[in-house]
């Protein structure tokens, strides 16, 4: 009898959603600000031919740091690039200053690129052969359809861009480098320097084992996922659903050019996009945390008898050749909601934070929108060493970052786990539904890619497009004719749908996602100087 309350309940919430929908898809967004580039700074001489190896590329003019950032990823080089353009004297840290090799962080969707271009940064992408990216192919059961990102009203040079992690990272740090205000070191950073409930700077090892402490008003953690500092700053909640096996295809060509590919596998989806002119990432998840041998040759079976005959008959010869040549990499995909412990004199940032399944790509955009918070909110504070004026400032960054980061968050999860195979009817039904919904064009297919792109961060935006694919799928169930199996799949799929997308919600936080105007003042907005 509760089941059959819950399947009622659900049905009810479901059809308002897609009463909602339908009203909210007659309302067109038409608010995009133009972008001005920045003139390109040059890197410096020394800075380039040292690369910035071992210690310590430039020196801080001046006595005192403002910020102290742990770790020069993604997050923490543009954020010292950001931080040091307003003025302040930055101090980051980072345990291996050479340029980094890694399988993800490799798609930068196009909002991700619009905050690149708002903060400065949009030249690291240049000269590490990035590739554009229009839109994303999905594949299913012998099908495909094509989805390019709603770019119409952007300017020409607005799109996603896959690279080499890596070189995009050696890129941003050189960027910083450049100015005369940030401090590149390389160190461990082994602890936070507390005193009475405030974070005064760090501890930190350097590779000759000498031990250092470095004081700021302000220390950012932005060193990845798997950091060792956020047990102080957050309630690390970190799940582990699947992981990445990673290829890299040469010599062939994606079926659509310069599009990100999707294959909706058995168990679950397959990964293509150009990280270069002559190189195509492949990543195939696997679910659970144990994957197979690659020591015993049980991974390269796995690939060859149960992948390969999925993807796309164009990659079938390279997705092979790459097998053969053993250099098979494996990455865990994690997933942490940003649960912070708002702490005097420390934010957490990127990664170490707020992780997603990486199946959207949407990391790095996460990131960048993140910094741009920061800035703003830092932006009328011109002294840091205010303990509870700063603290004030920075407790406002968790609410004023919700609408990207819920967003993407929420989306990465629900697409994950409507994406993965299962034998349950109604779980096939909703997987066919999302492939069919998005097959469709129009609003049913730039809506959500808008959502996926970081160009339309609106959580609203998010369920009602969610759960109109839900209604769809009950809908394909009905017609022409309904019968009570049908029926009672129908409300399976609700149920599985919401069963899906509402613990998401709840982890991200339903008052901050979709009521963030009820937060306390102090909280919502930063206060007046």
């Amino acid at each position: 009898m509760i089941v059959v309350d819950q399947h009622l309940i659900w049905t009810f919430f479901a059809s308002l959603f897609c009463f909602v929908l339908l009203y909210t898809l007659r309302r067109r967004n038409s608010s995009n600000a133009n972008k001005i580039k920045p003139k390109k700074k040059n890197f410096p001489e020394d800075c380039a031919n040292q690369r910035l190896a071992d210690t310590e590329c430039r020196l801080v003019d001046g006595s005192g740091t403002d910020v102290i950032i742990v770790g020069a990823g993604v997050a923490g080089a543009a954020l010292a690039y950001t931080l040091g353009k307003e003025g302040r004297k930055v101090r980051v840290i980072e345990r291996d200053l050479t340029e980094p090799d890694r399988i993800v962080g490799e798609l930068l969707q196009p909002g991700g690129y619009l905050k690149l271009v708002e903060l400065g940064l949009e030249d690291c992408v240049e000269e590490i052969d990035a590739q554009r990216v229009l839109g994303y192919a999905l594949f299913k059961d012998g099908k495909n359809t094509r989805l390019p990102y709603p770019l119409e009203k952007f300017q020409s040079d607005v799109a996603g861009r896959s690279f080499h992690n890596g070189r995009f990272i050696r890129r941003m740090r050189e960027k910083a480098a450049t100015l005369p205000n940030v401090q590149l070191a390389q160190g461990t950073v082994t602890s936070l320097l507390e005193e009475n409930g405030t974070i005064r700077g760090v501890q930190y090892k350097t590779k000759d084992g000498g031990e250092h402490k470095a004081y700021a008003p302000l220390t950012i953690v932005c060193d990845g996922c798997f950091s060792n500092l956020r047990r102080s700053l957050c309630n690390p909640k970190v799940d582990v659903p699947s992981c990445f096996v990673g290829l890299v295809l040469e010599n062939c060509q994606l079926p659509f050019e310069n599009h990100g590919h999707v294959v909706l596998g058995d168990p679950s989806p397959i990964l293509f996009y150009p990280i270069s002119s002559t190189e195509i990432r492949c990543l195939v998840d696997v679910p659970g945390q144990k994957l197979p041998s690659l020591a015993n040759g049980e991974m390269s079976n796995y690939l060859k008898t149960v992948v390969a005959p999925q993807i796309p008959p164009e990659l079938h010869d390279a997705f092979i050749s790459a097998i053969d040549k053993g250099n098979i990499r494996t990455m865990p995909n994690r997933s942490m909601p940003a649960d912070p412990h708002p702490t005097p004199g420390a934010l957490l940032m990127g990664d170490a934070f707020n992780m997603r399944h990486p199946l959207t790509g949407g990391g790095m955009t996460v990131a960048l929108s993140d910094i741009v918070v920061i800035r703003d909110i830092l932006k009328p504070l011109h002294d840091l060493n205010d303990p509870t004026s700063l603290s004030k400032y920075l407790e406002s960054f968790y609410t004023l970052r919700k609408p990207v980061a819920s967003t993407i968050n929420t989306l990465a999860g629900a697409l994950y786990k409507v994406f993965l195979a299962s034998p349950d009817q109604a779980r096939k039904e909703m997987r066919q539904a999302c492939f069919d919904y998005l097959s469709l064009g129009g609003m049913c297919s730039t809506g959500p890619v808008a959502l996926l792109s970081g160009l339309n961060p609106r959580p609203m935006s998010l369920v009602l497009h969610f759960f109109a694919v839900a209604i769809y799928g009950v809908g394909r169930l009905l017609l022409p004719f309904p019968s009570p199996k049908r029926l009672l799949i129908g409300a399976r799929l609700i149920s599985s749908a919401s069963g899906i997308i509402f613990p998401i919600i709840k982890a991200e936080g339903v008052r901050q996602m979709f009521f963030p105007a009820t937060i306390p003042a102090a909280y919502h907005r930063a206060p007046p100087v």
